[in-house]
């Protein structure tokens, strides 16, 4: 339906469900719209300068665009460039330097490069914004106008997404010229492709990686997308599903590029079955053979959802959308569901061994969730005394014993005392032993203060004979 109006050169606005084909919507008017270094009438034009931009949210479906058009543009002869960031610059300035007539890339890294002066925006006769509504929703509406800015305003300017809020209609009127909305149904029509089986399972958050692991074991099980909420659980679903046994692998923002370039391609390749991704993978990823999606928790809206769950039943194909909903979460879906105007407005209650679960997905009675036996839990030893941790006791028992003898020897004020020396002092000055005895039951029952003189007295005495013979003749 757009082809005949892209082609002409009008601005448009484009909205069809997930999973239909917008690519091909505006990558071929641009490509027959751009003039090839084959062609003898592209020495009139400014060599290298780019034809066409194509701006994508994000980096993964900037690479699957770039991937579609460098198929179509390749009779053509049209050189295709994709630029995003998490990689170096250079080989993208190589690119820029040798001339590239299609560019497509992320808002961030084009807004780089052109402050670098080494894109040039001034040719463009062609501006595409894919998934723009996504675009908004991250936060790139201002670097969106700034390359807007940057290229010619006699430009083509084509938008496309699944759908179309109030921001994308205020930036239309501003940015585009009499565009003609084409929408792909009737306004009756749900967002969602009808091929898609949706079900909706009220699940505990510890027993959701047991009831993947049967899911991943049904009938009509192939290849699985998980999305969850954070990045951090992302990773620790993915390494939960992988000590299961299932081949999986995360795909989110703290990875690097590389990583994630070769997490799809992976999963592109049937290396691995269970892809888990936060929302980066949900805008746009077209990987055939995804037989399930997977909401590991409630969606933050509609939109979301929508998108998520269009990963599968692409193309003509049927698919399964499997979404777990917390209790906490029980007020969002059902403003999710009012809103789609969907009849789950009660999920059930769902274990891992619920009855309807595996009559729903088509499993196996007395299926698993793991296909490989969990790994013993090795607990370490005992760090001995020695610094040593196997045999500890053993060591500690075969020790000799230890001597108890001791010599002792008896002191008074530092200095060593003679054996009797007390028997005899005692005989020749029973008054003196008398007044002592006297004196210490005093001193126990005076107030603490006066003991504290008494004894300072006492101290400041040792050093003088005279004081210490004046305390005793008293």
């Amino acid at each position: 339906m757009t082809l005949s109006v892209a082609l002409m050169g009008t601005d448009l606005i484009g909205q069809a469900r997930t999973g239909t084909g917008k690519t091909l919507a505006f990558g071929i008017p641009v490509l027959q719209r751009s003039v090839s270094p084959l062609d003898p009438a592209y020495e009139d034009m400014p060599q290298g300068k780019p034809q066409a931009l194509i701006v994508a949210p994000t980096r993964e479906l900037a690479l699957q665009v770039s991937n579609d058009l460098h198929l179509a543009s390749k009779d053509v002869g049209l050189r295709v460039l994709t630029v995003y960031g998490g990689v170096g610059y250079d080989t993208q300035l190589e690119a820029l330097e040798s001339g590239v007539d299609i560019v497509v890339g992320t808002p961030g890294r084009l807004i780089d490069l052109a402050n670098r002066r080494a894109l040039d925006l001034s040719r463009v006769h062609a501006l595409v914004l894919d998934e723009a509504d996504e675009m908004l929703d991250l936060g790139f509406l201002p670097d969106v106008e700034r390359l807007l800015s940057m290229t010619p305003e006699t430009r083509q300017t084509m938008l496309f997404s699944a759908t179309m809020p109030a921001a994308i209609v205020s930036l239309a009127r501003t940015h585009m010229r009499h565009p003609m909305n084409i929408r792909a149904e009737s306004s009756y029509d749900t967002t969602m492709v009808p091929a898609t089986a949706q079900f909706i399972y009220q699940a505990h958050d510890l027993d959701k990686p047991e009831i993947i692991g049967r899911v991943l074991q049904a009938e009509d099980a192939d290849k699985i997308i998980v999305f969850t909420r954070t990045k951090r659980q992302a990773q620790r679903v993915a390494d939960d599903l992988a000590e299961r046994g299932f081949a999986a692998s995360p795909l989110h923002g703290d990875m690097a590029q590389i990583a994630r370039e070769k997490a799809l391609t992976k999963f592109r390749e049937n290396k691995i079955r269970v892809l888990v991704a936060t929302d980066v993978a949900a805008r746009g990823i077209d990987v055939a053979g995804v037989s399930h999606v997977i909401n590991y928790t409630c969606p933050e809206d509609d939109k979301t959802y929508v998108h998520r769950i269009g990963r599968t039943g692409r193309a003509g194909a049927t698919g399964t959308a499997i979404t777990f909903v917390d209790w906490a979460d029980l007020h969002r879906w059902k403003m999710i569901n009012k809103t789609l105007d969907l009849p789950f407005d009660s999920p059930q209650e769902t274990y891992s061994t619920s009855e309807h679960l595996f009559h729903d997905q088509g499993i196996a009675p007395g299926t698993k969730g793991r296909i490989v036996d969990p790994a013993p839990v090795e607990r370490p030893a005992r760090q001995s005394r020695d610094g040593g941790r196997d045999g500890g006791r053993e060591e500690r028992r075969e020790r000799a014993p230890r001597n108890r003898d001791r010599s002792r020897s008896r002191t008074r004020s530092g200095a060593p005392v003679a054996e009797g020396a007390d028997a005899a002092s005692g005989a020749d000055k029973p008054e003196s032993s008398a007044s002592a005895a006297t004196t210490t039951e005093e001193t126990a029952k005076a107030p603490r203060s006066r003991s504290r003189n008494r004894r300072r007295g006492r101290s400041s005495g040792e050093g003088s004979g005279e004081a210490v013979s004046t305390e005793s003749a008293s």
